[in-house]
């Protein structure tokens, strides 16, 4: 059953909070970094992208970088300042872009659950990526940036965050791109009942962050070799997650756009594409349901729908990136890892489909496509069965902020 752990949260001032919160560090670039940090000494993105004080071009991991991460948060620490509480609660956390509303419980869960797939994976982690966050961890020695965490609804817990954040919020604010936050911290009776209800929970599964949540199993059993009194209830045990009911998850397209036809003239390629799939041409831009996809190219938008049975395809191979993978860019476009690949790029939902079309009307890429979302259902299916998604299936909005809430150990 899931751990779901109360904490002493390292938390800003409410008047501050909004000067400190920050994107998470691996959904911009370090110019991208740099330009919101811009001119805000208290961002949290000098904790998380550091190399935006340092000298252009230099070495991501580079010992100065993790060095400079250490020194900046040492700096916000005092001049946010962030201050910890001084009793474990677990924190309630709401994000509302547009009209959409998620609430979840940010909260310490366990790296042996992790470890045990309590804590349900559906991505594979690079080791790179994995090493860095390792080395990020451990030198501040704290999760400054959370795991996002689904479960299967449940009532009870429901109603019980629902009584919390019917209260003032601790915080309260919106951010530049709109989306706002808010954040209650439940008392000493709310945390244990809330840990209780989670007690109940058979499993959670990781929506966004795997290298989190690896790099926290890997500092995990890091510090217990290096300490030969470990009993496992040390704070290195638990890292920082926010744990949203699957129903309330929005997922947008991860879409695709390829460099290149492989060799192929267009009329080839469309010959080719018609064994497969059904191609008329269309006034939309995105898919309607799932199964179908929309291509761009050539200035022109087409619907591309399957010719085969896809009710009998496998968890796997029914995801709709797998269609298009399977049937479209490995036979034909020569693209047999998309991990690997250079010629084909991705292009999370937020940036619209007016993105693809830039992309290819401008030459950057030969065409794109605009696919239909990965639900959350198919998601835990996925997990469920032990199984790894393909890159780049998912794409959740609106996006979690790094410095609300800090699990130092």
């Amino acid at each position: 059953m899931a751990c779901v752990s109360a904490f002493c949260g390292l938390l800003p001032q409410p008047s501050e909070v909004k000067k400190v919160a920050a994107v998470p560090y691996d959904v911009i670039n370090s110019e991208e970094a740099a330009v919101l940090a811009q001119g805000n000494m208290l961002s949290f993105l000098r904790v998380s992208r550091p190399e935006i004080e340092m000298e252009k071009g230099i070495d991501l991991h580079d010992d100065r970088v993790y060095a400079k991460a250490a020194e900046n948060f040492k700096r916000l620490r005092k001049d946010a300042p962030l201050t910890p509480d001084a009793e474990a609660h677990l924190y309630v956390y709401s994000l509302k872009m547009g009209s959409h509303v998620q609430t979840g419980i940010a909260a310490a869960v366990s790296t042996d659950e992790y470890n045990r797939d309590i804590i349900k994976k559906h991505e594979k982690t690079r080791k790179d990526k994995e090493d860095d966050r390792t080395r990020h961890i451990v030198t501040l020695r704290s999760h400054t940036g959370p795991v996002f965490l689904t479960y299967k609804d449940d009532a009870a817990i429901d109603k019980l965050v629902s009584e919390i954040s019917s209260t003032a919020p601790l915080f309260d604010f919106t951010a530049e791109d709109g989306i706002s936050h808010k954040m209650w911290r439940a008392d000493i009776k709310k945390s244990s009942e809330l840990s209780a209800l989670f007690g109940k929970i058979p499993y959670l599964y990781i929506a966004d962050g795997h290298h989190r949540a690896a790099a926290a199993s890997r500092t995990a059993a890091q510090l217990k070799s290096s300490n030969p009194s470990h009993t496992g209830k040390e704070d290195y045990n638990y890292f920082l997650s926010v744990i949203f009911p699957a129903s309330q998850l929005r997922i947008m397209s991860y879409n695709r756009v390829v460099k290149d036809l492989n060799g192929h003239t267009s009329e080839a390629f469309f010959e080719a594409l018609k064994k497969k799939f059904k191609v008329s041409p269309t006034n939309k831009n995105e898919p309607s349901e799932q199964g179908k996809m929309c291509m761009y190219i050539d200035k022109k938008w087409y619907l591309l729908e399957p010719l085969f049975d896809i009710s009998k395809l496998g968890v796997i191979e029914s995801l709709d990136v797998s269609i298009l993978q399977d049937n479209v860019l490995a036979p034909l476009l020569g693209i047999d890892d998309p991990r690997t690949s250079k010629r084909v790029d991705f292009v999370g939902g937020i940036r619209g489909t007016k993105e693809l079309v830039r992309l290819v009307d401008e030459g950057k890429a030969a065409l794109a496509f605009s696919m239909y979302p990965t639900t959350v259902s198919q998601l835990m299916a996925i997990a469920d069965a032990g199984e790894i998604m393909p890159p780049k299936s998912t794409w959740f909005e609106p996006k979690l902020r790094d410095g609300l809430v800090c699990h130092n150990f």
